[in-house]
């Protein structure tokens, strides 16, 4: 018994003398470059370093290499990381704002009446002023949240259970941040301002934008920090080649490239012998191929065994063990929730924050979890008020006590949106309007908001809507409206046309309504109309001008929850109105109409459920004729005084526009039904049932920052047939 335990003794002796001691052991340096998408595959390197039990000492990171390996000293597992890269949303994170569906009810409108993304703030003081980046922030925020433990997100880069240190570039004086005092949340959130993509990041008063532009692969700072032997992992997005430098966006692009080559090939001149370098082979994968995560992981994992025996020798499992366990630490617990003690909203100054705290119905004793804080600051990023949203927790005596601290975009108070708009059938049906916008927010204390549309070209106007809530974050508000809209359209006798008319109305209006907590409003309204028209083709000689007043009431319900209007896969669409028109001197008449979309997806594919009943017992009811409106037949040839209109809508992505150009390119096709009838009532059976007609398209679109694009080619049952060019609303 006393020999075999010599034995064990001397076994287990020569096995930790074959590992150096701490003193003897040489400090290992990870450096991780900064290269969008390409940066991933920093987790398969990670991935074989674990394996192979090579203690890493000491990481240092440059844009998403500074977010891979953040995540990893803060206590991240590699399992863990995997999961939170694949399943984010890049293409939301990579967006100009949040997603539609988030968006506060007032902002989804703005869509409506102007789906263009060509938008800045405007001031007479400060001109035109542009957002800090083409991307919003606030889910690249809250995907970096969820990257990093919640306990580790305020510990400063110093602090982590392994030395970490995140580049950033001071957009001020060019000079390298290592950012050591940074908060981790803060520092990963600089080092990811990629430029002209995200906003800069202020950190005491300066602003702060991605490393790579003064080191993407900074071994000079993991040297600084003691390392003896440095693992640079490469990853940087190669230059772009003669071909593929097709306009000025590309050239800057090569700009920024070529900055961050130069300082790149610098940092591989100042490797040492005993120094290692992993250089993922990554061909053809851009800065923001997100979606080939799987891949570039892979890749990294393939690199780093590629120099396998280099790594093997630096294998310490002792010393491996003990950083892990380090890192590790105990596991995270979940943010269990919590009775609400106080809600603090701090950085409003032109926002009222008594306005918010009502709109996020927060009180205090309401328990408070994760889930309600999440939702919280969706509402607040909603606005399109705020550059930043930074969330703080203070748990005590098993109360919770959140403050909000915004930062105001500057450029959100007064924007100015631009638009245009075309429509062609390739015939005789040819419009063009160009379209602005524009929104001024918070002109009270009770969130007054001015909302301004005016458009030239083939139809004319200018709308205005003064909007103000009954209180501070009320759902009560008034409204008031004027209006004038101006152009011409042809007008069809039993589908033959028969005359032009040159047509105006003018309207003044004022209503009452509430708002449906994220889908819509429900509006009361009074009003007066003044309708004009005059012949002008073919020419009458005696004149053919006529106009006529009416006093106006309606009610009106106008649901949306969309998360596109390009092409919407997701959500629901509705308005309801009924409208009780005066004409001078004759008896009152009621006008009605019911319109739904419903969105969904199928596999790859996005479709569109649209219904649409109208009934006019003054003039006529929507005209049926057009692009998804009986496709193939002649632009409002067929009118009555009741309409009704289905069709079905289906489209498979087929590519994606480039990041601040648009999003997704789609081919699909529509099938549609409609009627027209007479008759007086609000009944379904005053259409005919044989008065149905049937048509199909097919069509390729494309969500441009002007709006939806749609070239299509569409033919109703019976021979007609048409080609159409679109650019702005389809539906």
């Amino acid at each position: 018994m006393k020999r075999l335990l010599l034995l064990c003794c001397l076994i287990a002796g020569s096995v930790l003398a074959a590992e150096p001691s701490p003193a003897q052991r040489p400090k290992i340096g990870l450096v991780l470059s900064g290269g969008g998408a390409r940066g991933l595959a920093h987790i398969g390197v990670l991935r074989v370093l674990e394996e192979m039990q090579v203690p890493v000492d000491l990481i240092v990171g440059t844009s998403m290499g500074a977010v891979v390996g953040g995540a990893y000293a803060s206590g991240r597992s590699l399992d863990e990381l995997e999961v939170l890269v694949k399943s984010a949303n890049w293409n939301a994170i990579l967006a100009d704002r949040p997603a539609r569906e988030r968006l506060s009810i007032r902002r989804r409108e703005d869509d409506e009446r102007l789906p263009s993304r060509i938008e800045f703030g405007f001031t007479p003081q400060r001109g035109a002023m542009l957002p800090g980046g083409a991307a919003a922030n606030g889910q690249l925020e809250a995907t970096l949240s969820s990257l990093i433990p919640a306990t580790r997100a305020d510990d400063p880069l110093r602090k982590l259970p392994i030395p970490f240190r995140a580049v950033a570039t001071d957009l001020l004086s060019g000079a390298m941040l290592d950012q050591a005092d940074t908060p981790l949340f803060e520092a990963l959130r600089a080092s990811m301002a990629v430029p002209g993509v995200f906003a800069p990041l202020r950190v005491n008063g300066r602003p702060l934008v991605d490393g790579g532009l003064v080191r993407n692969l900074p071994v000079d700072l993991a040297r600084q920090l003691g390392a003896d032997i440095v693992i640079a992992v490469n990853v940087g997005t190669p230059l772009l080649e003669d071909r593929e430098i097709s306009s000025a966006v590309m050239v800057a692009n090569q700009m920024l490239q070529i900055l961050t080559e130069q300082n790149v090939q610098r940092s591989l001149r100042e490797l040492q012998p005993q120094d290692i370098v992993i250089d993922p082979d990554l061909p053809g994968m851009g800065f923001m191929d997100f979606y080939r995560a799987d891949e570039a992981m892979a890749t990294g994992r393939r690199a780093a065994l590629a120099a396998g025996e280099r790594l093997a020798a630096l294998a310490a499992p002792a010393a491996h063990a003990t950083l892990q366990a380090r890192r590790l630490g105990p596991p995270e617990s979940a943010l269990s929730a919590l009775p609400l003690a106080e809600l603090k909203i701090t950085g409003a100054q032109r926002v009222n924050a008594e306005a918010l705290r009502a709109e996020l119905a927060l009180q205090p004793g309401d328990t408070v979890g994760r889930a309600d804080l999440t939702r919280a600051v969706e509402r607040l990023d909603g606005t399109g008020d705020f550059e930043r949203i930074e969330t703080e927790i203070d748990d005590r005596d098993g109360r919770r006590s959140v403050e909000f601290k915004l930062t105001e975009a500057d450029w959100a108070a007064s924007r100015v949106r631009f638009g245009l708009e075309l429509y062609s059938n390739f015939a005789d049906a040819n419009s063009y309007s160009l379209v602005a916008m524009h929104v001024a927010n918070w002109l009270n204390p009770w969130g007054a908001e001015l909302r301004s549309v005016a458009r030239i070209g083939s139809s004319r106007g200018l709308n205005t809507e003064f909007y103000q809530p009954l209180g501070p974050g009320s759902r009560w508000f008034a409204s008031a409206k004027l209006a004038y809209t101006a152009g011409s359209n042809d007008v069809f006798d039993q589908g033959q046309r028969a005359l032009r008319l040159s047509s105006s109305l003018t309207s003044a209006q004022l209503e009452l309504g509430h708002r449906i907590a994220g889908l819509g409003d429900l509006r009361l309204g009074v009003g007066r109309l003044r309708a004009s028209d005059e012949v002008v083709l073919p020419v009458v000689p005696e004149g053919s001008r006529r106009s006529q007043s009416y006093g106006q009431q309606y009610l009106e319900l106008h649901t949306d929850s969309l998360d596109s209007l390009a092409f919407p896969s997701r959500g629901q669409w509705t308005t309801a109105r009924i409208e009780w028109l005066q004409p001078r001197g004759e008896a009152s008449v009621i006008n009605a109409s019911l319109i739904g979309l419903s969105a969904f997806r199928l596999g790859e594919w996005a479709g569109q459920l649209y219904g649409e009943f109208a009934h006019a017992e003054r003039g006529q009811a929507r005209s049926l004729g057009g692009y998804l409106r009986l496709s193939g037949t002649p632009d409002a040839s067929l009118v009555g005084e009741n309409m009704a209109l289905l069709r079905v809508v289906m489209a498979r992505r087929i590519g994606e526009m480039p990041v601040g150009l648009g999003g997704a390119v789609r081919i699909g096709f529509s099938l549609e039904t409609g009627a027209i009838g007479a008759g007086a009532g609000l009944k379904l059976s005053n259409i005919p049932s044989s008065g149905w007609k049937q048509a199909a398209s097919g069509f390729l679109s494309v969500d441009t920052r002007f709006g939806p694009f749609y070239l299509a080619l569409g033919t109703t049952r019976g021979g007609e047939t048409a080609a159409y060019l679109l650019l702005g609303p389809s539906w």
